[in-house]
């Protein structure tokens, strides 16, 4: 939440009066706006002010160190912008081995960091881990099956799929403008449930791609009564730990003992999260063992075309929560979140790269779907990586920054 947005609530709250505002604000019903006023907007380190849910890691492994591991360097030309964008951790893994990790401020290899909107690629993971437990029939499969209520609309059934490409037709309103909505008060509120569980089918699915973090929401639910695991205790056996992730993981909880917050909040450092885009170059599989099927990754990272945006542009960006790129003639698919959190799996170097930081870009790269800091992040890793490309290349990156 920006600080204008908070500027703009205590306005409110001044026109309320002092004695409205505390009894507007002591409403059970507002408790998110309460608790949005005196956190302001979401940070990378807030996981101490939410209960968490160990994601634990059962057979934690380190990665293996490449030859020349941190012999080289980030640019002089890149660290300017790397700054004044608060980033604290910049992580290059080359053929499963890490060759490059830098950590700024307090962060260090084992500092936990909030995912954002890169959970919901997990939570993607998950249905796939689902599927090829027979938990779930497959993507097409209707929500109807898991939650009576989502009957489909305009004649069309709701299906997993269409929740995992965004093309659900909810009314949920994606808003980080207002105080009052749905995606504040699901960063904030205590009934994740209720909010997901309480959406209402107003579009044909499969025609518009919206994002919607509450749709990502009611996927985890429905992975958790398909399973009968609490989401956490899911991730940990079928993922983390197949993975060997060094350390527990911590995915904050809208309560005690309550829902993990599913689109967003899985916390942990940058040589764990590594280890998700690794998951993707592998092709769904570590050490020879298939963790998610290797179709189920093909078409989670392929863009369905078939849907249109609001402006009525073919989806070219989006799969089943995992986005894509082309970056330079390369293909990359890639895990993002607020605030500049990425992962990036970058087949043709048969490398991965973290980023996580407290700002992005609120510029996008012309004719692209993407921050224009993705460039900047994407450009010093190819200096970082053996055969990258020319100086004189990467000089005209940074001056175009």
């Amino acid at each position: 939440m920006s600080r204008r947005i908070v500027t703009r609530i205590l306005g409110g709250i001044a026109l309320l009066g002092i004695v409205g505002a505390g009894v507007f604000l002591s409403l059970p019903s507002n408790r998110y706006v309460r608790e949005a006023l005196i956190h302001l907007y979401p940070e990378i380190d807030q996981y101490p002010i939410f209960e968490n849910r160990l994601v634990k890691a059962g057979d934690p492994r380190p990665w293996e160190l490449a030859e020349g591991y941190n012999q080289g360097s980030i640019p002089e030309e890149y660290l300017p912008r790397f700054e004044e964008l608060g980033t604290v951790a910049f992580l290059v893994v080359r053929d499963g081995k890490l060759l490059f990790e830098q950590y700024w401020e307090d962060y260090g290899p084992e500092s936990l960091s909030n995912s954002f909107s890169m959970a919901k690629s997990i939570v993607a993971l998950a249905v796939g881990c689902a599927i090829d437990d027979g938990f779930i029939q497959g993507v097409d499969q209707k929500v109807s099956d898991f939650f009576p209520t989502f009957k489909g609309y305009g004649g069309k059934p709701l299906t997993i799929r269409h929740l995992l490409t965004m093309s659900a037709g909810m009314d949920f309103d994606e808003a980080y403008s207002s105080p009052f909505s749905a995606t504040t008060e699901l960063y904030y509120g205590d009934d994740l449930k209720g909010i997901a569980l309480g959406m209402k089918e107003v579009e044909t699915p499969g025609v518009r791609f919206v994002y919607q973090s509450g749709v990502t929401q009611l996927i985890a639910l429905i992975v958790e009564k398909a399973t009968g695991e609490r989401l956490s205790d899911y991730v940990s056996r079928r993922i983390w730990t197949p993975i060997h992730a060094e350390e527990n993981a911590l995915w904050s909880l809208d309560r005690a003992d309550g829902t993990e917050k599913a689109y967003c909040c899985f916390n942990t450092n940058a040589r764990d999260f590594a280890r998700l885009g690794q998951l993707l170059l592998n092709g769904g599989t570590w050490d020879g063992r298939t963790i998610v099927s290797p179709a189920y990754i093909a078409e989670a990272t392929t863009p369905d075309t078939c849907l249109v945006d609001e402006r009525g542009d073919r989806n070219r960006a989006y799969g089943f929560q995992f986005w894509q790129l082309t970056y330079k003639g390369m293909e990359v698919d890639y895990m993002r979140g607020i605030l500049g959190q990425y992962v990036f799996a970058i087949p043709a170097k048969n490398a991965v790269v973290v980023r996580l930081g407290h700002k992005r870009d609120a510029r996008y790269t012309e004719g692209q779907h993407y921050p224009a800091d993705i460039d900047l992040w994407l450009g010093a890793a190819m200096a970082l990586l053996p055969d990258n490309e020319p100086d004189e290349q990467r000089i005209n990156l940074i001056e175009n920054e």
